[in-house]
């Protein structure tokens, strides 16, 4: 019985730490830039597109192919490192817990 009231406060205190970590990805912004920061995406920690700068220069009709480029590039920039920012976090949450390997919470 013992074991089962230990994990049950661990399991708590992780659900708490898991509200934690949520509110924090939330709150989180992240720029990824492209073209030498010509264009710049802002992302939240959960993806949300918060903001996107673009160099008055690159508004050219004949680049607009180049233009669209530098915004994908820049876009998936931020959401590498989102992505890497709430692993990290996650890491700090699961510290300790036996884990399989490969293993992402939240399910």
């Amino acid at each position: 019985m013992k074991d089962i009231m230990g994990m049950m406060k661990a399991a708590s205190e992780m659900k708490a730490k898991m509200e934690t970590m949520q509110n924090e990805l939330a709150e989180l912004v992240v720029e990824g830039r492209a073209g030498g920061g010509m264009v710049t995406v802002a992302l939240s920690g959960k993806g949300e597109m918060k903001s996107i700068k673009i160099d008055p220069s690159l508004a050219n009709p004949a680049e607009v192919e180049v233009l669209e480029d530098l915004v994908l590039a820049a876009f998936n920039d931020a959401r590498g490192k989102s992505e890497a920012e709430s692993q990290r976090k996650m890491a700090e949450v699961t510290a300790g817990l036996p884990l399989p390997p490969g293993m992402k919470l939240p399910f």
